[in-house]
C-alpha cells in the first residue's frame, strides 16, 4: 500500500510532469473511482490547468488555476504515469488526464481501491476526516497531546490517522524499532522522553524513504524493514535469518492491533 513516503514521490513526480499544462479532456473508465460525479468534475476542471501540490500523510491535493483542489488517494496500488498520446494508453490508467501540450497524465488503478475527486478546500477537508498534522510538519507537542489523548498500545496509536497522518504498518514497525518501544507499550506509561524518540524516529525513517524513493532495498543496514518477507534485502544474513539489525537475536513476529508486526525482544522490551 502506497505510505507517505511513495506519495511524497508521487507528488514531485507531479510537480516534474504536470503543472501548468491546460487539460483538454478527462477519460473515466470506471465513475466508481469518483468521489464528485463526472460531469461536476469535468466542469470544474476543463480549460483548467493544474499549479501547486501539497501532500497531508497519504493524501495528494493539486489545486488549479481556476480554484478547485482535486484530491488523489491511492488507495492500495495506485500510481501515476506521464506519457505523450501518441504511444497506448499504460495498463490500468482508469482515469487519464488529458493535456492541450499532447501529453496525458494517467492515474493508475489496478485494484480499483484508488478514488479521486474534488474537495472545497484542504483544512475543512482534514478536519471532516478527522486526518492529523501531517507526519513530517507535525510538532512535538503536537504528537505528544495526540498521543496521551488515547488509551491503548502505542503501535495501533500510531497507525491511527488521527495521531499523525501518513505513516503505516510497516513504517510504525520501523520507527518504533528506531526508538527502542515495545509495540504492545500502552501510551499512558510512555515517558516524555520516550515520545520525544519516537518524533525524533518518525522523521529518520521517513526521511530515509523519501531519499531512496521508497526503494526499500536501498535503506541502511540499521532498518528493520530488511527482515520483513515481503521487502527483499541485500543483506543476506538478515533475509535468511531474520536478524535483528543488533545481531545478538533473530526479530519476533505477531500480531498487535490486528496488523502483522515485527519487533526486537532485546531491543525493544517491555519495562
Amino acid at each position: 500500500m502506497p505510505e507517505l513516503p511513495e506519495v511524497e514521490t508521487y507528488r514531485r513526480y507531479f510537480e516534474a510532469t504536470s503543472l501548468h499544462q491546460v487539460i483538454e479532456a478527462i477519460e473515466v473508465e470506471d465513475p466508481k473511482l469518483l468521489t464528485t460525479d463526472y460531469a461536476t468534475l469535468t466542469e470544474a476542471l476543463i480549460g483548467a490547468c493544474f499549479v501547486k501540490t501539497q501532500r497531508v500523510g497519504k493524501n495528494l491535493f493539486v489545486t488549479t488555476d481556476q480554484g478547485p483542489i482535486l484530491r488523489f488517494h491511492f488507495g492500495m496500488t495506485g500510481d501515476l504515469e506521464y506519457y505523450h498520446s501518441s504511444i497506448p494508453r499504460p495498463r490500468h490508467a482508469r482515469i487519464v488526464f488529458i493535456f492541450r501540450s499532447g501529453f496525458n497524465l494517467g492515474f493508475i488503478c489496478p485494484r480499483k481501491f484508488e478514488r479521486i475527486g474534488l474537495v472545497e478546500d484542504i483544512p475543512t477537508f482534514l478536519k471532516e476526516k478527522k486526518i492529523a498534522p501531517d507526519a513530517l510538519t507535525i510538532s512535538l507537542e503536537q504528537l505528544s497531546h495526540n498521543i496521551r489523548q488515547k488509551k491503548s498500545m502505542i503501535k495501533p496509536i500510531l497507525l491511527d490517522q488521527s495521531t499523525v497522518a501518513g505513516i503505516g504498518n510497516w513504517i510504525v514497525d520501523d520507527v518504533l524499532f528506531q526508538a527502542k518501544i515495545h509495540p504492545e507499550r500502552l501510551s499512558q506509561s510512555l515517558s516524555n522522553e520516550e515520545i520525544e524518540r519516537i518524533f525524533f524516529a518518525i522523521k529518520l525513517v521517513l526521511e530515509t524513504a523519501i531519499e531512496h524513493e521508497a526503494n526499500y532495498g536501498m535503506f541502511p543496514k540499521s532498518f528493520l524493514i530488511h527482515a520483513r518477507e515481503w521487502a527483499p534485502s541485500p543483506y543476506e544474513e538478515a533475509l535468511r535469518h531474520k536478524l535483528c539489525p543488533c545481531g545478538r537475536v533473530e526479530i519476533q513476529q505477531s500480531q498487535v492491533g490486528g496488523r502483522t508486526t515485527y519487533f526486537c525482544p532485546l531491543c525493544q522490551t517491555i519495562p
